[in-house]
């Protein structure tokens, strides 16, 4: 019985382009051609369609805004597209990623006298613009600038300058999906550095099984352990564990909870929910929040996939 034929599989693969694009890469290992296929496709049809179609042809800006509004901005538009898994060298995605790099990093990230750019901030930029192969002086302007402000137990925080003492979660998972990217792509300066600090980020989150405090044993945030999509700058279980598996980190027995927890999400359908949305304006809404998620159902089986493939296989049945 070929996979593309397994329930799961085929209703994936009768969703979205986007999401069909991710399930043939991420589940299907299909070749490159047929990736290739799907991937142009993205920007002709479907969600992706959509939101390239919401860009103002003159200014090239999505929402009349680079980072707000919240979230038909240009910031966070083109991170949706990221994900979509849109292909970058279009010229909507290129063009409006060095008018976001150029706009929101300028002087070494001093964007007033008494401020930087907000760490996550800079690692969603750094993150668009590895995606889309940018090569320019203030790339490797903001890889310092993450590096340097690197805290002692292992994250990041936006509020450094404000001198808060530990890091942050939405931050950290920020950072090393950025690095993550960073590397995938190609880039080489201060690459040791990166991969040096990487583990330290990844350490942060286990010490807290991804969603508890330390000293405590509490939850941290009930967002942290609902599921929810598209993330924005959000952190929650599933982004870790789909992070962890996307550069294929061993597996560790604090992960053990948070995976226990996402797959008892699983909805009586068999699929699993959008079960909350953060606040804001959106373009669109891709999927009914408390309805069966292509999304949430693909990023699972990404996670399963590689951390539980006995239970991966037999869902997918």
């Amino acid at each position: 019985m070929a996979l593309q034929t397994y329930p799961m599989i085929a209703w994936l693969l009768s969703s979205d382009v986007s999401i069909q694009y991710e399930t043939q890469r991420d589940l299907l290992d299909a070749p490159e051609s047929t990736l290739k296929t799907l991937q142009k496709k993205i920007a002709l049809e479907g969600w992706g369609a959509r939101l390239l179609s919401f860009r103002d042809r003159h200014t090239r800006l999505w929402g009349n805004g680079i980072y707000s509004p919240k979230w038909t901005s240009t910031h966070y538009t083109l991170l949706e597209l990221k994900n979509m898994g849109i292909d970058p060298a279009i010229p909507e995605y290129s063009e409006s990623t060095e008018i976001l790099l150029h706009t929101m990093w300028h002087h070494q990230g001093k964007v007033r006298k008494t401020r930087h750019q907000d760490m996550c901030v800079t690692a969603m930029i750094l993150d668009i613009a590895a995606y889309a192969h940018i090569q320019c002086p203030e790339i490797n302007e903001m890889v310092d600038y993450i590096l340097e402000h690197q805290y002692h137990d292992g994250g990041w925080n936006c509020a450094w300058e404000r001198g808060d003492e530990h890091s942050s979660l939405h931050t950290t998972i920020s950072v090393l999906e950025a690095f993550r990217d960073y590397e995938k792509y190609g880039y080489s300066y201060k690459l040791p550095l990166v991969k040096k600090a990487v583990p330290k980020g990844a350490e942060f989150i286990l010490k807290k099984h991804l969603f508890k405090a330390e000293h405590t044993g509490e939850v941290i945030n009930p967002h942290m352990i609902t599921l929810s999509y598209p993330c924005r700058w959000h952190y929650d279980i599933l982004r870790a564990m789909d992070y962890f598996a996307s550069i294929k980190f061993p597996f560790d027995l604090r992960m053990s909870e948070a995976l226990d927890i996402i797959i008892s999400k699983r909805s009586k359908t068999g699929h699993w929910p959008v079960q909350d949305r953060y606040s804001g304006t959106t373009h669109f809404l891709m999927e009914r929040t408390g309805g069966d998620s292509h999304w949430n159902t693909l990023r699972v089986l990404r996670v399963l996939r590689f951390y539980k493939p006995e239970m991966y296989a037999t869902l997918l049945k």
